[in-house]
């Protein structure tokens, strides 16, 4: 289904956004995304890798991805978030006696977030970036930087992106002021999209008091 989905897309010439998943699965998934980042990605940004800021080895991985799309001439495309499976990575981690992959605090998480968007940014050339983000300080870091390096306000290869019903005065705003933003909307069976939209509120206890 991936690789069907991925060829659709890139005969559509639609973006097609793969999302990431528990630390312990999720190097096989980046195997695939990357695969078909080098295939799809030689004209135009098609398939879009999500990297979860949370985890500690993200910054040097996001790194090496900027250094493979130069060296082996393909467009990246990058989701930046910061993940959703804290609790359950640092409960595995103290079950099985290995040290989380987890950054020590939300304080950490932040820095990592808003340094990979600087880091993408000073790699546009190769990078179109999406910054999915309800915390209201890495938008603002997002539009500082991109008013420092001249980008202007619409420039295709940068989005931000927020869930429907979740900080819709500033997805709204962005939007009214010439920024790429955009929501973006789960679907599915119920049992399954609550778990997901609960996750999502506890990224970031900011969230609750910004849902529709």
């Amino acid at each position: 289904v991936l690789f069907r989905s991925a060829e659709a897309a890139s005969a559509a010439r639609v973006p097609l956004f793969i999302d990431a998943e528990e630390s312990w699965i999720q190097g096989a998934i980046d195997a695939w995304t990357e695969d078909l980042m080098r295939r799809y990605n030689r004209q135009r940004p098609i398939i879009h890798t999500a990297v979860q800021m949370y985890r500690k080895d993200r910054m040097a991985y996001l790194a090496g991805l900027i250094e493979d799309s130069k060296s082996r001439g393909y467009h990246l495309g990058v989701k930046l978030v910061r993940g959703a499976y804290i609790d359950k990575e640092n409960q595995r981690a103290s079950r099985m006696g290995y040290e989380s992959p987890m950054h020590a605090s939300k304080t950490d998480t932040d820095a990592a977030f808003d340094a990979a968007t600087t880091l993408c940014l000073d790699n546009l050339e190769r990078v179109t970036l999406c910054v999915a983000t309800h915390n209201v300080a890495s938008v603002q870091h997002l539009m500082a930087e991109l008013e420092k390096r001249g980008v202007a306000r619409g420039d295709p290869r940068v989005t931000v992106s927020q869930l429907l019903g979740m900080l819709d005065r500033v997805t709204f705003a962005l939007g009214a002021n010439g920024y790429n933003s955009l929501k973006y909307m789960p679907y599915g069976p119920l049992r399954e999209v609550l778990p997901y939209l609960m996750r999502r509120a506890d990224e970031n206890q900011s969230v609750t008091q910004e849902t529709a």
